[in-house]
């Protein structure tokens, strides 16, 4: 075979029998499989940095047994209204300062409100016109509603499919797949760009995490963000005392998403607070390269953003590059700043350990 050759191609046919095999594989021969495939369709030292910012939270009516925010459980979380646009932007101009080149707003609705849409809208030309990209989570969507987010200039929405067409009754009563796949259809009808993903160490099998990656690699047009979740388990949902994951399961979950779908940007998302370095190496090494950036994540902690930057100095990995637009300037030289402040800390670390 010519080494130029590609070994992946875009498929969105893939059975459940030949995902189930992927996730059999060797450990090794796995990720090695997976390496190759990212390092064809990327760039394989690079990560997208993305920030997600709560703008509406908690006392959302859904029943979804992960979530802190839903109103039927006792998690202590304390509801807040939707943010004011002003403070949104300036949170977005603080996460475009720390190296992020999209910025995530995510409310806990079931669907917006005709009333909310100005205000949403309003955030998403405010925070485009900062020089980000923009992604929105709003919950299910009118195909009027993606519309007009798009006519607003919105990059990329979020709505993840969760698990398995199976297992999907044991985590969520209060709305069905099809409403989640219906919603995907009207954000690419809308053209806007789809992030969609799910979530591993609910209780769920592996032929259900294959499941779930049918689902997602064989709709019509790859999702351009995949989101891996792992369960954040919060006290006072229904999930709170699920057996851990096991972390090799965690990773194959990655390396399965990398190869079915070869040029979507594979996120890591919730969880990474419990992933230790090593972990995380091998989880962009498996194709991994997307990140959240930042000490929150919705309501659960997130790595702090120093520690990312280290971590990355250590690898040899960069943020991905994004366009720079006229009078960003500061922002660019202050991600440079913040990496050669980590790979300083990393020559200081290594001469430590040495002595």
């Amino acid at each position: 075979m010519n080494a130029a050759a590609p070994l992946s191609f875009l498929r969105n046919d893939w059975t459940r029998p030949e995902i189930e095999a992927l996730f059999a594989l060797p450990f090794n021969d796995l990720l090695f499989r997976a390496a190759t495939v990212h390092r064809q369709h990327f760039e394989p030292n690079t990560v997208q940095v993305s920030t997600l910012l709560s703008i509406k939270t908690g006392a959302c009516p859904e029943d979804c047994k992960y979530c802190p925010q839903s109103n039927r459980y006792d998690t202590g979380l304390e509801p807040e209204k939707l943010m004011e646009v002003q403070k949104v932007l300036d949170e977005a101009k603080a996460a475009k300062a720390q190296g992020s080149t999209r910025f995530c707003m995510g409310a806990a609705w079931r669907s917006p409100k005709k009333k909310d849409m100005p205000y949403v809208t309003a955030m998403v030309r405010g925070v485009k016109e900062l020089g980000l990209e923009t992604c929105m989570t709003l919950g299910m969507l009118t195909q009027d509603q993606a519309d007009e987010l798009s006519e607003a200039g919105l990059d990329y929405y979020n709505h993840n499919l969760d698990t398995s067409p199976e297992f999907y009754g044991e985590i969520i009563t209060t709305r069905t797949y099809q409403d989640r796949l219906t919603t995907l259809d009207h954000v690419r009808g809308a053209g806007i760009k789809v992030c969609s993903g799910g979530i591993v160490g609910m209780g769920e099998s592996v032929r259900d995490r294959a499941g779930l990656l049918q689902q997602l690699a064989n709709l019509p047009q790859h999702p351009e963000s995949v989101p891996i979740n792992m369960l954040v388990k919060v006290e006072g949902t229904p999930l709170a005392e699920q057996q851990n994951l096991d972390s090799f399961d965690f990773i194959r979950t990655i390396a399965v998403a990398r190869i079915l779908m070869p040029q979507s940007h594979v996120r890591l998302s919730a969880g990474r607070e419990a992933m230790n370095e090593e972990m995380h190496a091998l989880a962009y090494f498996a194709g991994a390269n997307s990140i959240f950036y930042g000490e929150k994540l919705l309501t659960t902690p997130n790595p702090a953003a120093n520690k990312d930057m280290q971590l990355f100095a250590r690898l040899g990995i960069k943020p991905e590059d994004r366009a720079v637009e006229q009078g960003d300037d500061e922002a660019e030289h202050t991600l440079h700043e913040r990496i050669e402040h980590a790979q300083n800390d990393k020559l200081f670390y290594d001469a430590a350990r040495a002595n």
